[in-house]
């Protein structure tokens, strides 16, 4: 999971890029954005802009920056940590741009691969064992089809190059690309393979600028953009998915949840996780407060394990009261970042009616000071205003308030 909380260590402050800025940062450490030695600053990024490298004045989509907390300030040191906690360099802040910052990176350690760890190469590395002359490198963000494999055998040919397949790996398609590059070298004699974590960017251009430009530090004399791969998502009802219910205690967001799941299990068809507020209350968060900081960290362990189903395919039913609206953010974003679906439904019981019902005598205590930082009560309830769905169940039955969520999961695709 990713973290974006600040963690204050001494005088160093800690960070948790995400996984765009981290594939960023290897690149500056490992010398492949060379000459560039850390995050851009504003007057760089305008200067690329005055080039006119966006037509129609489209806005800026800054490939090599990162977004600190306005809490960070120039002159300020920050530890950037990979998401299993480990201190991969330091960025010492030069200047803010809007919520970005911008300045030099220093490595502190040589970042953990996973798969294919061997082809994680530095441009220093690859370009002492490449043989002298020409060099062709294939940018490769999926397969190269037929077509293009004899595109790249003939270009070498002509140019008597040698053949430098460079997968760009990142997210869950990576491995997967990599497999392709060792696929294609086979159909290309005396090819050298290296994977190097360049994240796509949206603007087609600049993906191709960033795209030469690291292959050229690699010690490419001509380069061959691969095509972009065509993505087709799978249908809804094979993706995994994420029901997030939200709303106030005794709002009758855990009755939906529960009604909801037995049914899907009456239906078949999904593997289906449910996870109750309470419940990840007992076990999973067992220890924390009811402080903002707590509650929103165990907002944030519900949607890990959530997004960790849906990334298997799984449906997760989640059912805390989730009160701010920043935090159901960053579970939608987890959500998403693996490929998953999410839907988000507001239980929008009145507070008068949850506290009417006060089924756990929650509110009496909270009314009587008893229970501090109670939502609704001592401390807000951020009504969400992107929810796929908003039930308000006061005098509606269970079985019609279940049937609103499933109208909705079977209108969308995801159960058949």
């Amino acid at each position: 999971m990713r973290n974006r909380r600040i963690e204050r260590n001494g005088t160093m402050t800690e960070w948790t890029p995400d996984a765009r800025e981290l594939a960023d940062l290897e690149l500056l450490l490992s010398g492949a954005y060379a000459p560039l030695t850390g995050f851009l600053t504003s007057a760089e990024v305008n200067a690329v802009i005055e080039r006119g490298r966006l037509p129609g004045g489209a806005p800026w989509p800054d490939p090599v920056t990162i977004a600190l907390p306005e809490e960070i300030q120039p002159g300020d040191r920050v530890t950037l940590k990979d998401p299993e906690g480990a201190a991969v360099a330091v960025l010492t802040v030069g200047e803010r741009d809007g919520h970005h910052a911008a300045g030099p990176v220093e490595a502190l350690d040589t970042p953990a691969y996973g798969p294919f760890a061997r082809l994680r190469r530095t441009p220093e590395e690859v370009r002492k064992d490449l043989p002298e002359g020409e060099v062709l490198a294939v940018t490769m963000r999926g397969p190269l089809d037929a077509a293009s494999l004899d595109d790249v055998a003939a270009t070498a040919e002509e140019l008597d190059a040698t053949v430098l397949l460079m997968p760009l790996v990142f997210g869950e398609s990576g491995p997967a690309v990599v497999r392709a590059a060792l696929t294609a070298s086979e159909r290309l004699p005396g090819s050298t393979v290296v994977a190097v974590p360049l994240a796509p960017r949206d603007d087609v251009e600049i993906d191709l600028e960033l795209r030469e430009h690291v292959a050229r530090n690699y010690g490419a004399t001509e380069h061959y953009a691969g095509p972009r791969p065509v993505s087709i998502p799978g249908p809804p009802h094979r993706r995994g998915l994420v029901v997030f219910f939200t709303g106030l205690s005794g709002s009758g967001k855990s009755t939906i949840a529960r009604g909801l799941r037995d049914a899907l299990l009456e239906r078949g068809g999904r593997t289906v996780t449910y996870l109750d507020g309470d419940v990840v209350r007992r076990l999973l968060s067992a220890g924390l407060t009811f402080s903002r900081a707590d509650r929103d960290l165990n907002i944030r362990r519900i949607g890990f394990v959530a997004a960790e189903v849906a990334r298997h395919g799984g449906l997760a039913i989640c059912a805390p009261i989730a009160p701010y609206a920043a935090t159901r953010e960053e579970v939608r974003a987890m959500v998403e970042e693996v490929g998953a679906d999410f839907l988000l439904v507001h239980v929008a019981t009145p507070l008068e009616e949850c506290e009417r019902r006060d089924r756990k005598g929650l509110y009496a205590q909270a009314r009587a000071g008893l229970l501090p930082e109670f939502t609704g009560i001592s401390d807000p309830y951020e009504e969400p205003d992107d929810a796929e769905l908003v039930v308000d169940t006061t005098g509606m039955t269970v079985e019609r308030s279940v049937g609103a969520v499933l109208g909705l999961l079977t209108s969308g695709g995801w159960v058949r």
